[in-house]
């Protein structure tokens, strides 16, 4: 049956790649959470989506200039500053020590796609052995090349290319390079898409799926998972086709 993905946590309620957003998926009782990993400029691993802080925080300028202790000063509540108090960036390690001992998957997205931070995927591998997560874990990025890599240094753990270009033949370049997945954006998931992934072999975890005709389109086209801001939402669908 497909898997219901929290992407960034519960971000359709609560501020986005935050430890209550994690909370908060968690509590709706989901598969998995989907979250995006960089390096701080001391080499942590923390967790948020833009290579800026512009967007989601109260400051201004690269996460790849910042140290951990810098970004920790900020507050990464967004748009729902003063709604739900003052929400941190938070670490990997953090993440893992909340969901360490739950049966759900996270997807870490390694966000190398403008910024290639050199050494992300052994400090990101090293940090999922310190807590044996191997099993829980899919890897993906739009840097094909970073996930080719970490496929080279973990070739046990499941991993994923995120696109969304519509490539042609994105199965067969996919089952080429070794991995297990394609995370396609939702619209680009047609029946040929779908039929030719599956005849390869290889699982779908879609994003971002919103809406429930949406949701209900991608489950009817054999879909793995489903990557959206509305967790909530998403469970009572799949409900109703596990019935």
């Amino acid at each position: 049956m497909v898997k219901n993905f929290a992407h960034r946590g519960f971000s359709g309620k609560y501020p986005e790649n935050t430890m209550l957003a994690f909370e908060k998926a968690l509590e709706v009782g989901i598969d998995g959470i989907e979250l995006d990993v960089h390096l701080s400029k001391d080499g942590e691993l923390v967790i948020i989506h833009d290579e800026k802080v512009d967007r989601t925080t109260n400051g201004t300028g690269l996460v790849a200039d910042m140290t951990l202790a810098q970004l920790k000063e900020l507050d990464a509540s967004a748009e729902y500053a003063g709604v739900y108090g003052i929400n941190r960036i938070p670490t990997l390690k953090e993440y893992f020590e909340l969901v360490k001992d739950k049966e759900i998957v996270t997807n870490i997205e390694l966000k190398t796609g403008i910024n290639p931070y050199p050494g992300i995927e052994e400090k990101t591998l090293a940090m999922i052995d310190a807590y044996g997560l191997r099993e829980k874990i899919i890897i993906s990025s739009f840097n094909h090349y970073s996930v080719k890599k970490f496929k080279e240094l973990a070739p046990d753990i499941i991993c994923g290319f995120l696109e969304e270009s519509w490539i042609i033949d994105m199965a067969g370049y996919a089952k080429a390079q070794g991995v297990e997945c394609l995370h396609p954006i939702f619209n680009a998931v047609t029946g040929e898409y779908a039929k030719a992934a599956h005849d390869a072999g290889l699982a779908i975890n879609t994003w971002t799926v919103n809406t429930r005709e949406d949701m209900e389109q991608m489950i009817a086209r054999g879909v793995h998972g489903i990557i959206g801001n509305y967790p909530d939402v998403c469970k009572e669908v799949i409900e109703v086709y596990r019935d």
